[in-house]
């Protein structure tokens, strides 16, 4: 019997979702609608896939994911949620977890992903593909156009401005009033605007470009 554990703090959500589930003969859902004591129970029972919302009030998915990691380095995780990865895809890596599944999919995609999150394969829609694939040519062409002005928002603007002042980002979320992980979902976004992957490259980049003298 395959043991998945689906973390969700919504209780319609999850009671739907193990329904769908558990259609499937060989699969048994637990359900837990904290994350706090998801990390609790992943202590004390082995699961074969695990599947965390994204957006949680305690813990997001993506730091759920990285302390279970810490715990069971094999575990399978999933992110699933409603929400468009493309603008969180780095974080998604950096979480350590196997793949995404959106909760608009398809009942056969889900136990798709599901199966071949055990074999630590992962089903990417096309759509995804094809983002990714367009995300990397239009940075691509940044690099060679730089004379090309970039349209950032004002908080982009003045994350950009704490960024050249080597703030931590707890420093750049009580600055600017915003929570930590909007805050670091804020950044993903600048540096995929900025076709860039880290801090310095950033501040450089916005540089070059005369972002930081307007």
């Amino acid at each position: 019997m395959i043991q998945i554990l689906l973390v969700d703090d919504h209780p319609l959500v999850v009671e739907g979702t193990k329904l769908i589930i558990e259609n499937e003969q060989d699969m048994k859902v637990h359900i837990e609608t904290s994350s706090v004591r998801a990390l609790e129970l992943v202590k004390t029972q082995k699961f074969d896939v695990m599947l965390f919302d994204l957006q949680m009030p305690e813990m997001d998915g993506f730091e759920l994911a990285k302390n279970v990691l810490k715990m069971e380095p094999a575990a399978n995780i999933l992110i699933y949620s409603g929400y468009e990865i493309m603008p969180h895809l780095e974080l998604l890596m950096e979480s350590g977890a196997i793949g995404f599944i959106s909760k608009t999919a398809t009942r056969d995609q889900l136990i798709r992903a599901i199966r071949c999150a055990i074999n630590q394969e992962v089903v990417l829609p096309f759509s995804i593909l094809k983002e990714i694939y367009m995300l990397g040519r239009s940075s691509n062409k940044r690099v060679k156009e730089t004379k090309d002005p970039l349209m950032l928002t004002e908080k982009e603007r003045n994350i950009l401005k704490e960024l050249t002042k080597g703030k931590t980002n707890k420093e750049m979320a009580q600055k600017l009033y915003m929570g930590q992980r909007s805050l670091e979902y804020s950044l993903t976004s600048l540096f995929h605007k900025l076709g860039v992957q880290t801090r310095i490259e950033a501040v450089v980049k916005a540089n070059e470009l005369g972002l930081l003298d307007s």
